[in-house]
């Protein structure tokens, strides 16, 4: 295994590791208006008034449950790069097939990147879509998300270069082959 696909492998492995983290942490909206608020796309907690931290399952806008399915795909098309990368160890015919499953998560990714703004409108946070109020603020969790986004895009420049060396590679062996039969 040459070390782009090492590098590659492991810049996606890295992503996905960030977005499941992201997904798993309610810190995606944080408030301390009228005590602690943390929305998130699978958890949201909330402190009010030195009570006990209460946490449960949201009920998702449209806009966000969109954006959770977008980010859910995008970690299966990246868990299925890393595999299908790590096979290539055995068979190179499968590069450009993660690099073809890791363009579809990096667009994914996108997607949500571009959709979850629109749901600042939620009653939770009395915004507008793409306009999150001075009283609230992104949380870790969104920075961890954007972070996967742009490993995945530096992965996938990685995957896209290693799959130029191997083309070329391959080309060379056959102008080879055919000025020595």
């Amino acid at each position: 295994m040459d070390k782009l696909t090492v590098i590659s492998g492991t810049l996606f492995m890295a992503a996905d590791v960030f977005a499941i983290v992201s997904l798993a942490m309610p810190d995606w909206i944080i408030t301390d208006v009228g005590g602690d608020t943390r929305l998130g796309l699978m958890w949201s907690c909330m402190t009010l008034y030195n009570r006990p931290q209460v946490c449960f399952t949201p009920d998702l806008q449209p806009e966000w449950l969109l954006a959770l399915i977008c980010i859910l795909i995008g970690c299966v098309c990246i868990t299925s790069t890393v595999i299908l990368l790590a096979s290539s160890h055995f068979d190179r015919n499968v590069i450009p097939y993660a690099r073809w499953v890791g363009f579809a998560a990096m667009v994914a990714f996108c997607l949500a990147a571009v959709i979850f703004p629109m749901g600042f409108h939620v009653d939770e946070i009395g915004g507008q879509p793409y306009q999150l109020p001075n009283s609230h603020q992104v949380g870790i969790s969104y920075i961890l998300f954007v972070l996967s986004l742009w490993i995945t895009v530096i992965s996938e420049l990685f995957a896209g270069k290693q799959l130029v060396d191997t083309s070329v590679k391959a080309h060379q062996d056959e102008h080879e082959e055919e000025e020595n039969p």
